[in-house]
């Protein structure tokens, strides 16, 4: 039987011991793995792979040994409670083992679960856990987790008192980030909010997103963003000795004013640009950027945009003699001048 895309994750929180077996495929491996991992730990609990009630049979091993699976689904366990045998990787050259696993399976045997990439229609394993009247196939779609199911990976984490901004920036963030690193994100703020009964905050959420790649150098653009030009100088000093390089910056500040020209050119003003954002831009942050944007206005910023061009061209020119941090000091104080005159 089927299990759709709404069924599905109901069905892998609260799986029914007494099915044959499942079926979880699709071309994302990590989604793949985390549905697993989930109906898995709901069948047989968080002691059961202790106490023998978990058989794992990589692909390569089931090729090797492919009477391995039978003997796991018949075999009698020391420890009371439900049992699951559990193929990983699965490919059609395993489907002769895992469908005579199938036609064989009888009451008290341990559930099959079977995971694999993309499956054709017309795959032997497919079919076979479509069509038996006691197993199931769920589809795994590279769409990200809905709202609901953000909730439930709440609750699990023991954050159930979550401010609607907060759930607004987690929903974003869950589109950005791959599945993993989205659960580590609330993995994260789990132990980060541990003992404190307040409700999760936008600021909370931004101080356990990942950080992006430009975090070191966020100081000099907001020094820059924010017409400090005085405070220019000595934090420059400091990039050097850090052996930050000068086309690296041009190239992180020119993404910056970018991202402010974009946000102060939008039509819904620069709250809802910065909004659009990908990827997201979350908590302090944010508010701050859509205070460089209103502050720059879109004219000065594409002014700007010019400026960062003409510094980067020169940078990358055969004929540029100049020392090169120094170019990039005087366009940044160039820019903190620019951003200063009214």
């Amino acid at each position: 039987m089927k299990l759709g895309p709404r069924e599905a994750p109901g069905y892998f929180a609260r799986p029914e011991p007494a099915r044959t077996g499942l079926l979880i495929y699709g071309n994302d491996a990590m989604r793949v793995a985390l549905r697993r991992q989930e109906v898995i730990a709901a069948l047989i609990g968080p002691e059961g792979e202790t106490e023998m009630r978990l058989a794992r049979m990589p692909a390569a091993e089931l090729r090797k040994d492919p009477a391995r699976l039978m003997d796991a689904v018949k075999a009698q366990g020391f420890f009371p409670g439900p049992r699951v045998a559990f193929v990983e990787d699965a490919t059609e050259a395993l489907a002769p083992p895992i469908l005579a696993a199938l036609e064989d399976w009888q009451a008290g045997d341990a559930q099959i679960i079977v995971t694999a990439g993309a499956l054709k229609p017309a795959s032997k394993l497919r079919k076979a856990f479509e069509t038996h009247s006691n197993a199931y196939a769920a589809a795994i779609y590279d769409d990200p987790p809905s709202r609901g199911e953000i909730e439930a990976m709440l609750g699990k984490a023991g954050l159930k008192n979550v401010a609607p901004e907060a759930m607004a920036d987690l929903v974003t963030l869950s589109r950005a980030l791959d599945p993993g690193d989205f659960r580590q994100t609330l993995e994260k703020l789990s132990l980060y909010k541990l003992g404190d009964d307040a409700a999760l905050s936008p600021e909370d959420v931004a101080v356990c997103a990942p950080a992006s790649t430009e975090a070191d150098l966020d100081d000099v653009l907001n020094i820059v963003a924010e017409a400090r030009s005085g405070e220019i100088g000595p934090i420059m000093k400091r990039l050097r000795a850090q052996g930050v390089q000068p086309v690296s910056l041009c190239i992180t500040a020119t993404r910056h004013f970018r991202t402010l020209y974009t946000a102060a050119s939008d039509p819904g003003g620069p709250s809802q640009g910065i909004a659009r954002m990908r990827p997201p831009v979350f908590g302090p942050r944010r508010d701050r950027m859509i205070r460089q944007a209103q502050q720059w206005g879109a004219s000065r910023l594409e002014s700007a945009l010019v400026l960062l061009t003409d510094t980067d061209l020169h940078l990358r020119s055969a004929g540029q003699s100049a020392p090169q941090m120094a170019l990039v000091e005087r366009a940044l104080i160039r820019l903190a001048m620019m951003g200063a005159a009214r």
